[in-house]
């Protein structure tokens, strides 16, 4: 396929630029984050690239550095009391994910893709092989994303996943990208404490 090239070029020329547009704002917030809470100011966490080859993925950290390390939010007892105040402004914004531009600019991820499963959530891996979905370069954002992010059961966001590998085209990563836009905007789908919640509202 000829795309897979394209798209990385894409992703290294929207990335490099970003780093450099963006960097204003990213000094903000890690003068932000350092006020209020001691630590350094990225979170790495090792996360499942393309082929299932593992990846530290950069994230503005949010939570305080006594935060169980390794574990989704979701399975946390009470996220919300490691979360600082800096950083519930992050998550909901989505600002947190701006140090991936970085990992766009490394290879490691693509602007638009499947979020990148942490690489102990063996249950998101196993049913993204069903997919395929585990073949691809991970994204910054993706169509699971702009279809409830958070609130998505596994299976599900396996499922959309795996939509994405058989639709994924430039104009469909245009429609994503538009897409998670609208969504960060609306602040769709941002569950602090829980996969899955739109089942388990129900």
């Amino acid at each position: 396929m000829i795309y897979p090239k394209v798209k990385r070029l894409i992703d290294f020329v929207l990335s490099f630029l970003g780093c450099i547009i963006l960097a204003p704002l990213m000094i903000i917030l890690c003068i932000a984050i350092k006020i209020e809470s001691p630590g350094k100011v990225l979170f790495k966490q090792k996360r499942i690239g393309i082929h299932k080859k593992t990846f530290n993925i950069l994230k503005f950290r949010t939570m305080r550095i006594d935060t169980p390390k390794d574990m989704p939010t979701h399975m946390l007892t009470n996220p919300d009391q490691y979360i600082t105040k800096v950083g519930r402004f992050l998550r909901k914004s989505s600002l947190d994910e701006l140090p991936q531009i970085y990992n766009i600019l490394a290879g490691q991820m693509s602007i638009i893709g499947p979020r990148p499963a942490l690489w102990n959530q063996y249950d998101l891996i196993a049913e993204r092989d069903k997919y395929g979905a585990n073949d691809v370069m991970p994204g910054l954002t993706g169509w699971a994303q702009i279809n409830g992010r958070d609130e998505l059961e596994i299976p599900v966001k396996a499922k959309l996943d795996g939509e994405y590998v058989e639709r994924m085209s430039f104009l469909f990563d245009l429609k994503c990208f538009f897409g998670t836009i609208k969504s960060v905007l609306k602040h769709d789908g941002v569950v602090e404490g829980g996969t899955g919640s739109i089942h388990q509202s129900k």
